[in-house]
């Protein structure tokens, strides 16, 4: 999981215990670099400068780094880096 992603999912609200539990699940979490910061940056210019995407964007920087799909709820925020290489994972 990508560190932006924990930082998002720590703002909660979340029950107690919940963030312990999450941890042991989620795995390694995995740095926002600086090579990140450039890819983000260029799908946010890519992508229209959309205001309150930039985070979405950083997200799509680290899992197109990783070569990993990225799993959300919200698949129609990411389908604008698809062109860029994300992969978004979808439900079966």
């Amino acid at each position: 999981m990508s560190s932006i992603v924990w930082a998002e999912f720590l703002c909660g609200p979340l029950p107690e215990r919940t963030a312990d539990l999450a941890r042991t699940l989620v795995g390694e979490i995995v740095p926002f670099t600086k090579s990140d910061a450039v890819v983000a940056a260029t799908l946010f210019n890519e992508t229209g400068r959309r205001r309150g995407t930039f985070a979405d964007c950083m997200i799509g920087a680290v899992a197109i780094r990783e070569n990993a799909a990225l799993a959300t709820s919200n698949a129609s925020d990411f389908a604008r880096m698809k062109a860029a290489g994300l992969r978004v994972a979808t439900a079966r």
